[in-house]
């Protein structure tokens, strides 16, 4: 959940914050990027923030978003923040660049761990586009990588 909740404020930063056109009415939550807030804060998802609750939040934050998109064109100014002085001055093409790479970045993050939890790998279950050998072969496989790794890194 911390991972959805931490896209869900990419979005709502980049393309809310940057361009004008802020997201929170009534102030940002205790979890938004301030100078009070704890580091990190929007990579974890706290007891009382129910799934529903961060998926809705998601939701609320791409239809912010894709109007942002909609509204503005790809040439359009924007300032972040967040970010030095000097480099604040931004188009919509930089931070939907940007914003695509940080989201494909964590959804792998997450297959990762989908992986850890379910053991399957691959694309689909049944048409994981993986090569066909057993076991064994993927042991070998995977000892043979972490041995090279070792050997460049040792």
């Amino acid at each position: 959940m911390g991972l959805v909740k931490h896209v869900a404020s990419v979005e709502l930063g980049y393309f809310g914050d940057t361009f004008g056109r802020p997201f929170f009415d009534a102030g940002p939550p205790s979890w938004w990027y301030t100078e009070e807030s704890e580091p990190n804060s929007d990579m974890w998802a706290t007891a009382d923030e129910s799934r529903e609750h961060i998926v809705g939040l998601y939701r609320q934050a791409w239809e912010h978003s894709n109007s942002t998109i909609a509204t503005l064109t790809l040439d359009a100014i924007g300032h972040v923040p967040w970010w030095p002085e000097e480099r604040r001055e931004v188009t919509l093409h930089h931070i939907l660049v940007r914003v695509i790479s940080d989201t494909q970045r964590h959804a792998g993050h997450a297959d990762i761990v989908r992986e850890l939890i379910d053991g399957s790998v691959g694309y689909l279950q049944g048409k994981d586009n993986m090569p066909p050998e057993d076991q064994a072969w993927w042991e070998d496989y995977r000892s043979r990588l972490e041995r090279v790794a070792r050997e460049v890194n040792g």
